[in-house]
């Protein structure tokens, strides 16, 4: 039998099946300016450049710094890190993303981040609205850009846009895709069930105290990015979710969950909103953490749910996400093509 193919199809598929293997990964630090916040962005990216081990802060990355990048990407993946997370903490699967050929921006939260808390904890009322809103002004930024615009190729939708969160990061990208937050579920939630959930509702989880228990939903339409084409969640805050707003996501959403989470309890977070999601992917990860999605950093890092090295005994972080990583560019591969 003679197979034939569309030339220029094949042709291209080709092109970025060579750049995935050959390809390294590039690294640089974009800024973004908004009234009186700058977002810090880490750009991950495939360069034919060599990488080297650079220790930053308690993570090592394997980067070229500053190197020209590839002058196609297959798209641009945007990253959102977790309560008090850092635009690091993910570099292996930023990583794997970028030397298959994606655009990969992390960034670090304004007032949500390792160094900065004032959005939690000055302005929780804004804290679940402001943190998907971020997001997409580092999208605004990033194709307006012409250092990195003309590289993101487009479909018949634009640019191929994809986004990866964990924990609050999995809400915020849940968010991007259509998901609506309601402040009423989750101070009902805690009130009800934080005995089971004991982690996530003995934080302090950024709500207005004084809120009462009527308080109106954010409207999905101030959230809802539709340039994000495909979303995935890792470990998401999913309790603040209503179900009528998941139902009504038409984006591809892909969730993970850690089957031994203790500090999102799955069956009211990742498994909640897979259910109410329709024809969502569900990844269940056995004998898993909360922190299996991130890097293993080289210094303690204490949380409610101690160290974020720390896994249960049997469980073999580096090769989860290697295998996460290929999992994760096979999902955008699908979704974004």
């Amino acid at each position: 039998m003679v197979m034939r193919f569309p030339i220029r199809p094949f042709l291209i598929s080709l092109v970025f099946a060579a750049q995935a293997m050959a390809s390294q990964v590039g690294w640089q630090e974009f800024h973004v300016q908004c009234a009186d916040q700058e977002t810090t962005v880490a750009l991950y990216y495939p360069t034919q450049a060599k990488a080297h081990a650079i220790a930053m802060g308690p993570f090592t990355l394997s980067v070229a710094m500053y190197a020209d990048p590839e002058p196609r990407f297959r798209g641009l993946i945007l990253v959102s890190h977790g309560t008090g997370g850092s635009e690091l903490g993910h570099s292996r699967l930023c990583g794997a993303l970028a030397g298959h050929g994606y655009l990969v921006a992390a960034l670090r939260h304004p007032g949500d981040n390792w160094q900065d808390d004032t959005l939690r904890k000055r302005t929780p009322d804004l804290y679940w609205s402001e943190r998907p809103r971020q997001v997409s002004r580092v999208l605004d930024a990033l194709l307006a850009d012409p250092r990195w615009k003309d590289r993101i190729p487009r479909n018949a939708r634009g640019p191929r846009v994809g986004a990866l969160g964990h924990s609050a990061g999995g809400y915020t990208v849940l968010a991007l895709a259509g998901g609506k937050p309601d402040l009423t579920r989750l101070r009902q939630h805690c009130l009800k069930e934080c005995a089971e959930d004991p982690i996530f509702c003995s934080m302090g989880r950024p709500v207005p105290g004084n809120a009462p228990l009527s308080a109106p939903a954010i409207p999905s339409a101030e959230l809802r990015d539709p340039r994000v084409q495909a979303v995935a969640a890792m470990a998401p805050v999913g309790v603040l979710f209503t179900a009528e707003s998941l139902a009504g996501v038409r984006t591809p959403c892909a969730i993970w969950e850690a089957a031994s989470d203790r500090f999102l309890v799955p069956r009211f977070h990742a498994e909640w909103v897979a259910l109410n999601l329709p024809a969502a992917e569900l990844h269940r990860v056995p004998n898993a953490w909360h922190f299996a999605f991130m890097d293993t950093p080289t210094l303690a890092i204490l949380t409610p749910d101690g160290d974020i090295a720390a896994d249960p005994p049997g469980f073999d972080r580096k090769t989860f996400l290697t295998t996460l990583g290929g999992e994760l560019a096979a999902y955008f591969d699908r979704t974004l093509q």
